[in-house]
């Protein structure tokens, strides 16, 4: 049985952003840029991408969100994203992160970590291995290193994010949001997401749309994966390959209306 009460919030939600066009910046990788910045127009938001330190604390004031995600790693680009963070901490700007690669390498894996430590992060979002990677030393959380699944990491999921003190997204055939305390599942997708490069990276930056229009960091990830899922599925249903695929789901985003998502959101607590 799916919550109705949520897929009505989803709904909202995205009527909001649609109403409001919240300005969503980020500090996000060049694979993604464009594609990441086209998302969030097609779902209503307006996007900018600004990582000179120079410009980043005043680019942040005018912001709904914050998102920051490592996937073209520098040291010049943290420092970028720990001055924007810091700025939005101070302005209660909310903070989106996308550890990608985080436990393949120790310059992914300590940078991450240090946004965490240094920065207040309403909301992780990776997949399994990348958000377990982020168990620090001592942590109650266990087997972090064989653990790639969502469903495996269901119980870890829980721990971690009362010890990180923030909503952890976990992106895979079934999505899992949790704060330690209300955890939900969303079903929405299609496993064409997995071939187009930034699907995930594109879900990070749509879920801080949600978050900028609605201050329950739990309810605003659930309701944004189970938007962009279910454009997944309604680009599949046009597409049968990648690269159409990429346009068809983008334009899904852009066609989807309330009811369309009040009807289709497969959300599930847990």
């Amino acid at each position: 049985m799916f919550d109705k009460q949520l897929a009505k919030k989803a709904a909202e939600n995205l009527k909001t952003i649609r109403e409001k066009k919240p300005l969503i910046h980020n500090i996000t990788n060049f694979v993604v840029m464009n594609y990441t910045a086209n998302i969030l127009l097609a779902c209503g938001a307006s996007p900018v991408m600004a990582h000179a330190q120079e410009e980043v604390e005043e680019m942040v004031s005018f912001a709904g969100a914050l998102v920051l995600n490592i996937g073209t790693l520098t040291p010049y680009w943290i420092d970028s994203m720990l001055k924007a963070g810091k700025k939005a901490n101070e302005l209660n700007v909310p903070i989106i992160l996308d550890p990608v690669g985080s436990g393949a390498t120790k310059l992914r894996t300590d940078s991450a970590k240090q946004l965490i430590n240094d920065l207040s992060v309403k909301v992780i979002r990776g997949n399994a291995s990348e958000v377990l990677s982020l168990a620090q030393e001592g942590s109650k959380t266990k087997g972090v290193d064989s653990i790639h699944t969502v469903d495996e990491a269901t119980e870890a999921a829980l721990t971690l994010a009362k010890e990180l003190n923030t909503t952890l997204a976990i992106t895979g055939e079934v999505d899992l949001i949790t704060d330690g305390e209300r955890t939900y599942r969303v079903s929405n997708g299609h496993e064409l997401m997995g071939f187009v490069t930034g699907t995930g990276c594109a879900a990070t930056s749509i879920i801080g749309a949600f978050l900028a229009v609605d201050d329950d960091s739990v309810e605003a990830t659930t309701t944004a994966l189970a938007y962009f899922g279910l454009a997944g599925e309604q680009g599949a249903s046009r597409a049968k390959a990648p690269g159409s695929f990429q346009t068809a789901s983008l334009d899904a985003l852009f066609t989807i209306d309330g009811r369309q998502l009040e009807e289709g959101a497969k959300i599930q607590i847990v």
